[in-house]
């Protein structure tokens, strides 16, 4: 609709379907011109080839116009000057029956009517979009669920929600910006980038719902469905500023109402000072059409040894936020780790609504003030909570992976704060919190008090080559007895699963009496097999990291066989060497590094878990 000062309305319809992408360009670039209240059909088709070729080249203009014909004569083309009769075209599509995605005006409907049913769909389709970003296909699977009356007849109430500036409608891809400008910088600069993984498009396949033969998809998160140039995505648009946690809580409070340690206790108490910090200046603000994920989030990292008692040390940032009528997610790389924390958050917040996501989740439609989920889940969020804590940051998948980092700054809000949990974080962000740039907190004790078990090396050569030659195993295998002899459980950890089955044969052989077993990713009962190692019933157990995290047993003692390998970095070591000594009755542990090579990954490891003793005993926490 156009007006000018003599309040002259004109509504031209030229194509009854173009792909998103064009039509958010078309509306973004328009400029109202004074002469265009005089123009006919003609006039406006040439101003609308103009334009399309104008962004898209002139070497793509068979592309833009296939399967979008706009001849000048099109019967379903047409003009109305809104205080004028109405056209027979308006009169047909208003009488005609109600579309995909469009609810039914009828002639016989007032004008009143019909908006006030259309604005109360416009305030329910908002309200269950709220926090998130999906796509046409997730909206419908929402409604299905949520608001059967609202499935399929959707597309008129999120335009009026966008007219209001309640709801944002964009292309699932966005064009390439500017050298620098924003999204996620990953090779060239001239493919479209994912709104939803911030990856760039390089994917093109012919598309029966816009007519390009070459129309661009997202290969990076095509799992979650299928972002395309022509794909509608719903985001719930302005937002409330982000609640902060209330200032000048005591060590001694927390740590009473919490039952944390003085180690946790003082951990604690820095993130809530964190919490109740302003926003910094120049942070992003709400409500802003923002197509990027908002720079410069506030972050706090929580530096914890392994066993100190992450999942306690969060439950007082949780309150905080929570008790301020704050939204908060908890994001963790692994499903089981979601699960596994589930109900110690529902025990820790009885009244709270926990929302547990993850594939295959039933309830990933569902909306708590406590959301649970693994880091793909993330992608389906945007500007939802007020705080986001990233467990096991340095872990996979999270760890390297550019767009679940997208995600997860997406999902929170542009002036919301980002707790990073790790035992072992990654050397950039060390290094930031060495310099200052980064505030942290480091526990560097268990709960129970007593120094991380240091490692030992010893001399060994390569698994490949002790297993063509078993003699060589004899170091390691007195080394294993001892510790069998005093009642530990051991985990041998291996580099390569092909290696496991042989090396569990040879070590039946070698050591009597005790059952041996071997598990990895590709082991159909490993849960059975933990769960005999966690009852005794195995006592040596050869796996692969997959048992790196997440497993406690008591009184267990760890070996890591080719510990030189390139696949074990400093991180999988220290988190390795974290499955001995985390139970009082058995503090100590032993850990051994067993290679042919002292590497770089080995040194750092030693020194970290050294360095991590040094500050417990300066703190007077051992």
């Amino acid at each position: 609709m156009l007006r000018d000062k003599s309040s002259i309305g004109r509504m031209v319809l030229l194509s009854e379907a173009i792909a998103l992408s064009v039509a958010v360009r078309l509306e973004r670039c328009f400029e109202q011109r004074s002469d265009m209240n005089g123009w006919d059909l003609r006039k406006w088709n040439l101003w609308l080839r103009g334009q399309l070729e104008d962004e898209e080249g002139a070497g793509r203009r068979g592309e833009i116009h296939e399967g979008q014909t706009l001849r000048n004569g099109r019967s379903d083309q047409w003009l109305w000057d809104i205080h004028k009769s109405m056209p027979e075209p308006v009169q047909r599509l208003l009488a005609g029956p109600a579309g995909p995605g469009r609810i039914g005006l009828t002639m016989t409907m007032t004008m009143a009517s019909a908006a006030a049913e259309l604005s109360e769909q416009a305030d329910a389709l908002t309200k269950l979009v709220q926090g998130r970003s999906l796509l046409a296909a997730e909206v419908d699977a929402l409604l299905q669920e949520m608001a059967p009356g609202l499935a399929g007849a959707w597309h008129s109430a999120a335009q009026l929600a966008s007219l209001q500036g309640r709801l944002a409608l964009v292309a699932g891809l966005a064009d390439a910006g500017p050298r620098g400008g924003g999204l996620l910088r990953m090779g060239r600069q001239s493919l479209p980038r994912c709104r939803r993984c911030g990856s760039e498009a390089t994917g093109r396949t012919p598309c029966a719902a816009c007519g390009r033969a070459n129309c661009a998809y997202c290969e990076a998160c095509l799992a979650l469905g299928r972002s395309r140039a022509c794909s509608l995505l719903l985001r719930s648009a302005a937002r409330d500023p982000a609640v902060r946690a209330a200032a000048g809580q005591s060590t001694a409070a927390v740590r009473g109402r919490w039952g944390l340690s003085a180690a946790q206790g003082d951990a604690a108490c820095a993130a809530l000072g964190f919490l109740a910090e302003p926003p910094r200046r120049g942070s992003a603000k709400p409500g802003g059409r923002a197509e990027r994920p908002p720079a410069g989030h506030a972050r706090f990292l929580l530096w914890a040894v392994t066993g100190a008692g992450k999942t306690e040390m969060i439950f007082p940032l949780l309150g905080a936020i929570l008790e301020n009528g704050g939204r908060v997610l908890v994001a963790t790389p692994r499903r089981d780790v979601v699960l596994e924390l589930a109900p110690r958050l529902g025990k820790a917040f009885p009244d709270t609504r926990i929302v547990t996501l993850y594939g295959g989740s039933t309830e990933r439609w569902q909306a708590g003030e406590l959301t649970l989920a693994t880091t793909h889940q993330l992608m389906r969020f945007y500007q939802a909570f007020d705080l986001v804590v990233i467990d096991e940051l340095d872990a996979f998948p999270y760890h390297n992976d550019p767009m679940l980092a997208y995600a997860a700054q997406n999902a929170c809000k542009p002036d919301g704060k980002f707790i990073y949990l790790s035992a072992t974080p990654p050397r950039p962000l060390q290094k930031e919190a060495a310099r200052g740039r980064l505030p942290h907190a480091r526990v560097p004790v268990r709960f129970h008090g007593h120094p991380l078990p240091v490692p030992k090396r010893i001399a060994l050569k390569s698994i490949e080559q002790c297993l063509r030659q078993p003699l060589l195993l004899k170091r390691l295998s007195y080394e294993l007895k001892l510790s069998l002899e005093r009642g530990a459980q051991v985990f041998l950890f291996v580099s390569r699963i092909r290696h496991i089955d042989p090396l569990v044969d040879i070590l039946r052989r070698i050591i009597g009496g005790v059952c041996v077993e071997g598990t990895s990713s590709e082991d159909p009962f490993r849960a059975e097999k933990v769960a005999k190692f966690r009852r005794r019933d195995i006592r040596l157990l050869v796996t692969t990291t997959i048992l790196e995290r997440g497993v406690t047993v008591p009184r267990s003692d760890v070996f890591i066989a080719d510990a030189d390998s390139s696949l074990f970095d400093e991180a999988s070591l220290v988190q390795m060497a974290g499955r001995a000594g985390r139970s009082a009755e058995d503090p100590a542990g032993k850990v051994v590094f067993a290679s042919p090579q002292w590497t770089v990954s080995q040194k750092r490891a030693v020194q970290q878990i050294k360095s991590m003793n040094r500050i417990a005993r300066k703190l007077g926490y051992l």
